[in-house]
């Protein structure tokens, strides 16, 4: 998919080095001295460089790094022929502009995403990659398009953790040699075509729609199972018939002062008494 980016700018710079003019350089660096000597005050503020705690300077004298990463602190330059490069190393947050993905099922999704990373190697970060900032933020949209036009939506929809720490081990070792490491990945928000929203709404209506016919049709079973021993005791004992058949009518006449009774009612209680 992606190759990082091979650490072959050390070996130039040694070589280009090796190829400098010594003389020319020393010559050089003598008239810048002369004049900030010459132009003193006034070159004063352009001689000095504050890097904070959470900063680290690269400092080219002639277009060749003096040194390695140095700060925090204060530092001399040399105005003319000394320019600096300043890298924060603290966790930064890079948003990732939501993406148009076809996922594995031909469903078009728009997804977002939020990487956090921090500069680990500052002269890599330098020497490796022209603009690390605007290149780890394309490096990791194309993740978020590759990785998610390989799954299924139900996978993307139900695992954005796993999907993210995915794109958090891709993303670590692609961006390894430009000295940047990885935190965290988060996927922020997945929204579906209105038309998508739609039949998901439809399925999902039909999918609760079963479950209540599902339950209504359980409910009718357990009370016909019910009626059914309620009926073969009604059979072996008329008197209970008739006293249910008793409270039946009381029910509906709570309210009322004239309850009748039918004659027949009290036939198998005469006939039980005689």
């Amino acid at each position: 998919m992606y190759h990082s980016v091979d650490s072959h700018v050390p070996k130039i710079h040694d070589e280009e080095n090796e190829k400098s003019n010594p003389t020319l350089e020393l010559v050089l660096v003598i008239l810048s001295y002369f004049i900030v000597v010459v132009t003193f005050p006034l070159t004063v503020l352009c001689t000095f460089q504050i890097v904070a705690e959470y900063e680290r300077a690269i400092i080219f004298r002639l277009g060749k790094i003096r040194g390695g990463p140095q700060g925090p602190g204060l530092f001399f330059i040399v105005p003319f022929i000394d320019t600096v490069e300043i890298v924060d190393l603290r966790t930064v947050s890079m948003i990732i502009p939501q993406q148009e993905v076809l996922t594995r099922d031909s469903c078009t999704v728009l997804v977002g995403a939020v990487v956090y990373y921090h500069i680990e190697d500052p002269l890599s970060a330098i020497l490796q990659i022209f603009n690390y900032r605007k290149a780890t933020n394309h490096l990791a949209a194309s993740t978020l398009r590759s990785v998610l036009g390989q799954k299924a939506l139900s996978d993307i929809m139900s695992n954005r953790e796993s999907i993210a720490q995915l794109m958090l081990e891709f993303l670590d070792k692609a961006t390894d040699s430009w000295g940047i490491k990885i935190e965290r990945v988060e996927i922020k928000e997945i929204r579906l075509p209105p038309q998508m929203q739609k039949a998901m709404a439809a399925e999902a209506e039909a999918e609760r729609e079963a479950k209540a016919k599902l339950i209504v049709a359980e409910s009718e079973i357990v009370a016909a199972q019910s009626l059914h021993e309620a009926s073969q005791q009604f059979e072996n004992d008329p008197i209970a018939l008739q006293l249910r058949y008793l409270q039946t009518l009381n029910t509906p006449g709570e309210n009322q002062q004239t309850v009748v009774f039918p004659v027949n009612l009290f036939c198998p209680l005469l006939s039980r008494r005689n």
